[in-house]
């Protein structure tokens, strides 16, 4: 049953972060915690997430802008290392709260980007990705802070979707080897991994012929939604 639901669940949050970027962290993770609790949830996501940004470059391969992600990953790789060894030195009430609170601020942290103009380049992304890169290691989802940047940096729809999913990529892949490393990514964590990115690969292609039609303000709102109650879901979890 736990399968079922973490497969249901992972379906669902495939096909809305494959039209709006990120999300699928954001939605699974407190299932994966219910289900196996949070020291074992975070190392499966991670495997999970390498899978889900691994069909969103294949569903749109041609437009990905291979020069931003070089930038981002160049700096980002390593700091996601760093933060996942960080991260396996915490004890699973302080992973619980850390994800939660960082969830809840994600919401006005996003409003108060998107009401500043602002505009990146190479640099920026390559700044960008050692912030971004270090906190990906520690909080399973850094989407709500990846996604402004490269929309910032001028990237749209498939473009937008590819890049940021090729960078992410890395970084995910980096966090998997590290636990992989310390002992945290065991053959059946790793199984529960591909059980949980196989759900997310599948929404990410059924999400493809939806996002040509979109209505963005909508699913920023929806994204909102999501980061609060998932945040309280892992507070509630923490205490």
């Amino acid at each position: 049953m736990a399968f079922l639901f973490v497969l249901i669940v992972g379906l669902i949050a495939g096909t809305i972060s494959g039209i709006v970027g990120t999300g699928s962290s954001i939605m699974l993770m407190p299932v994966l915690v219910y289900a196996y609790g949070p020291k074992e949830a975070v190392p499966i996501m991670a495997v999970a997430s390498v899978m889900a940004n691994f069909s969103r470059i294949l569903a749109w391969w041609r437009e990905v802008d291979w020069r931003a992600c070089a930038a981002y990953s160049a700096t980002g790789i390593p700091a996601a290392a760093l933060g996942a060894r960080t991260l396996l030195a915490l004890p699973a009430h302080a992973v619980d709260l850390t994800i939660g609170l960082f969830l809840i601020a994600m919401v006005p942290a996003r409003h108060w980007l998107a009401r500043h103009d602002l505009k990146a380049d190479l640099w920026h992304l390559a700044a960008g990705g050692a912030i971004i890169g270090y906190l990906t290691g520690i909080v399973v989802s850094t989407g709500p802070l990846s996604v402004p940047l490269f929309l910032f940096y001028g990237l749209s729809r498939g473009a937008f979707l590819a890049t940021e999913a090729a960078s992410s990529l890395g970084l995910y892949f980096a966090k998997s080897v590290t636990f992989e490393r310390f002992g945290a990514l065991t053959g059946e964590v790793f199984i529960k991994g591909l059980i949980a990115g196989s759900s997310l690969m599948l929404g990410a292609f059924i999400a493809k012929r939806f996002v040509l039609h979109l209505r963005p303000e909508q699913f920023r709102l929806l994204m909102d939604g999501i980061m609060l109650a998932a945040g309280l879901t892992m507070l509630l979890n923490a205490f």
